[in-house]
């Protein structure tokens, strides 16, 4: 899952960005409005958390046009403002969910999580296939009936893998939904993720790769 994170007041823009990173996601973090729209404009993001009030391009203008581009990203906003009418407001503009500040980090995360859901096809928080079954939710991996320890770029590698129910996913797909954009494209990274997680899941091997095309699942 992608994230974009844009708020003004730095701490809690990368705390939210660190704490959502523990749960498997790949965040990027940006302090302003401009930054934000320059972010969506070449990024593919499945939920974008905006504060409502930031400098330069406001968080307003930030989410109509987010909403304008309709490819299918949804929005939390975020604001200091708990009125009836801020969160009508907000709604208005365009916004998926509305959160007012100060708020506590597992309620944000718990949106984000319903929000990605709703980004796309929409998908069960528990896959299974091939013996795997994966809890988005609770963030847990089993084979089997044993729980696995994953790292979150495993986790978050092997929930593109199930999403994809077979298809084919290329190398591409995994960097722009599994690091965020200071990944290098030209390291073997997504290659050792893929080897440590086949090792974690075991035998038989259910993870293939398909020659000059990526890899699937099943």
């Amino acid at each position: 899952m992608r994230v974009l994170v844009a708020d003004d007041e730095r701490l809690l823009a990368d705390a939210v960005a660190q704490g959502l990173r523990r749960l498997s996601m790949a965040v990027d973090v940006v302090y302003d409005g401009d930054s934000a729209l320059e972010r969506v404009a070449v990024n593919r993001y499945d939920v974008a958390v905006l504060d409502r009030d930031m400098p330069g391009c406001g968080g307003d203008e930030v989410c109509r046009r987010v909403a304008a581009a309709q490819q299918g990203t949804k929005v939390l906003m975020l604001t200091a403002a708990a009125g009836i009418r801020d969160r009508v407001e907000g709604l208005g503009l365009g916004a998926d969910d509305y959160l007012t500040k100060p708020f506590a980090f597992a309620e944000l995360a718990a949106r984000v999580q319903a929000l990605s859901r709703r980004s796309g096809v929409a998908l069960p928080p528990v896959l299974d296939r091939a013996g795997i079954v994966l809890d988005s939710t609770r963030y847990t991996v089993t084979r089997d009936g044993q729980l696995l320890s994953l790292s979150s770029k495993e986790f978050a590698i092997l929930h593109v893998l199930m999403r994809a129910e077979g298809r084919v996913v290329s190398t591409e797909e995994l960097l722009e939904q599994a690091w965020d954009e200071h990944a290098d494209p030209f390291t073997n990274t997504v290659r050792m993720t893929v080897m440590t997680l086949r090792r974690k899941l075991g035998d038989p091997p259910v993870i293939h790769t398909v020659r000059r095309a990526g890899y699937r699942i099943g």
